[in-house]
């Protein structure tokens, strides 16, 4: 069993284009998605790579434009290249999302004028969060990184 990082896997098939009214929902969730990404590229606590991962899927399904937009992003487009080529995401971009949840959680709980129980809540969504970005989310070796076994 190989449980080092993503490594490149052969070029997927594109999925066949929605037409019509679903096109339509696909494109504007896609734009929502972008919007949402863009908001928590800026705004702590609101998550980013689920949006544009989210924003990367719909346009994939309705715009080969708005994808190559996507993908070309300055801001987007490395981390939707990273998860469309290895289905993970980069290690300086695990360590922003770690500090980030792990900040705004802090704050939340320690600062929020918010009942026992909703802290706790918080407290254990954020866990499960975290555990997610670091044992489930594979990571992508950079490249040029020396393997050391």
């Amino acid at each position: 069993m190989n449980s080092g990082p993503a490594t490149p896997s052969e070029p997927r098939a594109h999925p066949p284009l929605a037409t019509g009214v679903r096109r339509v929902l696909l494109v504007c969730a896609g734009l929502l998605c972008v919007g949402l990404a863009y908001l928590g590229a800026i705004m702590p606590g609101l998550p980013t790579t689920p949006w544009v991962l989210l924003a990367g899927y719909c346009f994939a399904r309705s715009s080969p434009r708005l994808e190559r937009w996507l993908k070309r992003s300055p801001v987007f487009g490395k981390l939707l290249r990273d998860w469309d080529e290895h289905r993970g995401i980069r290690r300086p971009v695990k360590v922003v999302a770690v500090c980030m949840v792990v900040t705004v959680v802090t704050l939340s709980i320690v600062f929020g004028g918010l009942p026992v129980w909703v802290k706790w809540v918080i407290g254990g969504l954020a866990c499960v969060g975290l555990c997610v970005i670091v044992f489930v989310v594979p990571t992508v070796r950079e490249p040029g990184a020396a393997r050391r076994e």
